[in-house]
């Protein structure tokens, strides 16, 4: 009995040993695998605008959130030099005020990696207006990009000029990414879809167009002027609409062109807009060269004719200049449509405004959210300045900028209040604001999110403790070794329950 009971001790151990060692070895397979990310995708836009180029440098997990990349901006740099349409008539020229950025960027991204990024190239309203002016200079200068670019490390995807209604969606998109209205961490840090989170209105100034964005209250009753937008699986019908020649630039050049047409002297002319005792001479090619302007360009135009702007400082007579450059009359006291004949729903929820209109605003002392009160006190007492004074009052003097800032203003107001029907209720909606953390409130961005819908996403690579052959063999070789205790197990109850029956039929045949 003692020799039947042993084996049967140690078929239990072996059996309960075997389900153990399963049952742990599964648990700590499942348990300390380790997801090792595919690491970052790396993504390079250059956005080209009328003033000046600026190259930005992104970067997101190669695994992704419903299609779209968890995009950040990780670099970014202001290419030297005017903006791409300027050079029309040396294309070739391009390439030196590249280089500088560029080498910089191949710093930034890991070696291994630059094959693998992707460069995209947007230009913007410069661009668009030199197509329509000269269309064989404007190819000119995207197939010159495009020889500079092959020359380069990393994986060209084309320059293009992308039109005001995408550009307008693109910045809406940075907007609203970057406040987290799209995407936001939950307690388990898992990027989720913010619960009935209301999206914010986008409005851009660029040097040769401006930008408004906004979801309407009634997208279905808007739908020619909505584009339908889809990021991380959801829809969104965005109102967009992009002025052409209303970028600050552009409008300033289409100010001088009015005060030389209603001046008697045509070399000497009070600008009311500039800083009083403020004087400068600008080539008339310098304004009416422009596709904005040429409606006003006078009868004996001379390209390298100079005219001489005298500063007046009269912030009264700055703003009637500035309401010149709005056709009012076009909406006939239509309610949905301010200026220009553009059909335009009312403007509904919080705004963000960003680049042109940030810069002014931060000229007049003034940041974030304020009253239309303190915004046009700022702007009269600005306008008010001597050249003098206003070198005093800016944080960072560049005369380019600082004796066209009281222009800058007037025009914002006109554009906000008349344009697009902002007032002393709504207007304290509006926040100005340059960037977000650290990444720039730009088209750029949104352009990025929505190429990423097109970047393929790579799959989390799995390392487990084990070696998947080895965790098979020692799980064959448990599971076996448990089934064969069982089966001996078995076998032991089967002879011991035989062996208890014997004696009792032995007794039965006992004769008396």
């Amino acid at each position: 009995r003692m020799l039947t009971r042993t084996p049967s001790v140690v078929a239990q151990v072996f059996l309960l040993l075997s389900i153990v060692l399963v049952i742990a070895i599964a648990v700590i397979q499942i348990n300390q695998q380790q997801v090792l990310s595919p690491g970052l995708k790396y993504g390079i836009v250059l956005d080209a605008g009328s003033s000046r180029t600026t190259v930005y440098v992104y970067e997101w997990p190669a695994e992704k959130e419903n299609n779209t990349g968890v995009v950040s901006q990780t670099f970014k740099c202001n290419v030297k030099g005017p903006g791409i349409s300027s050079y029309e008539s040396s294309p070739g020229a391009l390439a030196k005020p590249l280089d500088d950025c560029l080498n910089k960027v191949k710093e930034r991204i890991p070696v291994h990696l630059h094959k693998n990024t992707s460069v995209y190239l947007g230009a913007t309203a410069g661009m668009r207006l030199l197509r329509l002016q000269n269309e064989s200079a404007a190819n000119e200068v995207l197939a010159s990009i495009q020889n500079y670019f092959r020359a380069q490390p990393f994986e060209f995807r084309g320059a293009q000029i992308i039109t005001g209604p995408e550009e307008g969606v693109y910045g809406w998109i940075t907007a609203n990414y970057l406040m987290g209205n799209f995407l936001e961490r939950n307690l388990w840090r898992t990027w989720v879809h913010p619960y009935r989170k209301e999206t914010m209105g986008a409005l851009d100034l660029g040097g040769a167009s401006t930008q408004i964005s906004f979801i309407p209250e009634d997208s279905e009753e808007h739908f020619n002027s909505t584009l339908q937008v889809k990021l991380y699986g959801y829809s969104y019908n965005v109102y967009t609409h992009s002025y052409q020649c209303y970028g600050r630039d552009e409008a300033e050049k289409r100010l001088l062109a009015l005060l030389l047409q209603k001046s008697n002297a045509s070399a000497n002319v009070d600008n009311p807009c500039y800083p009083q005792n403020y004087n400068t001479a600008i080539t008339m090619k310098n304004f009416f060269g422009s596709l904005c302007t040429q409606s006003l360009r006078p009868a004996n135009y001379y390209p390298n004719q100079l005219v001489n702007f005298h500063g007046t400082g009269d912030p009264g007579l700055c703003q009637e200049m500035v309401s010149l450059l709005f056709n009012f009359t076009a909406c006939r006291d239509r309610e949905d449509c301010p200026f220009n004949g553009i059909h335009q729903p009312k403007a509904k929820g919080n705004f963000v405004a960003f680049s042109g209109f940030y810069y002014t605003i931060n000229a007049l002392n003034l940041s974030g959210h304020f009253s239309l009160d303190d915004f046009n006190s700022s702007m009269w007492f600005f306008c008010s300045q001597s050249w003098a004074q206003l070198q005093f009052m800016l944080p960072k003097f560049e005369e380019i900028y600082a004796r066209s800032y009281c222009f800058s203003a007037n025009f914002i107001y006109y554009l906000l209040v008349h344009g697009y029907n902002f007032n002393a209720e709504t207007w304290p909606r509006i926040h100005f604001q340059k960037e977000v953390g650290n990444s720039s409130i730009a088209w750029s961005l949104g352009y990025m999110l929505s190429l990423t819908n097109m970047i393929p996403a790579e799959g989390k690579l799995i390392q487990l403790p084990l070696k998947p052959p080895l965790f098979a063999g020692l799980l064959v070789f448990l599971t076996a070794t448990a089934l064969l205790c069982l089966l001996f197990l078995v076998y032991l109850c089967i002879v011991s329950h035989h062996r208890k029956n014997i004696p009792q039929v032995e007794h039965v045949f006992i004769p008396e």
